[in-house]
């Protein structure tokens, strides 16, 4: 395996792995916000996981941006040189 599929291959793991937390604490926190308990620090702590979340993906996107200009960085440097032009 050459550097550019290592490294498109560790980004796109981390993102699912990433994203796939950030779509579980959603979920936590919006079941934990609807709770039908009379407790309000319990609903609380539900809008406070919604919005870490929220943050979470925010920040998912930013780091997937990077991720991509360095495979792509990655891939340019790894492709040969082009010949020198040839003087007739």
């Amino acid at each position: 395996m050459d550097l550019v599929e290592f490294i498109r291959s560790l980004i796109a793991t981390i993102v699912v792995i990433a994203w796939f937390v950030f779509l579980l604490s959603w979920v936590v926190g919006w079941l934990v916000k609807g709770l039908p308990i009379p407790f309000l620090r319990v609903k609380k702590l539900g809008s406070k996981i919604i919005e870490d979340a929220i943050w979470a993906a925010f920040w998912l996107a930013m780091g997937t941006t990077i991720f991509a200009v360095i495979a792509y960085i990655a891939s340019s440097i790894n492709l040969p040189m082009p010949q020198p032009p040839s003087m007739p």
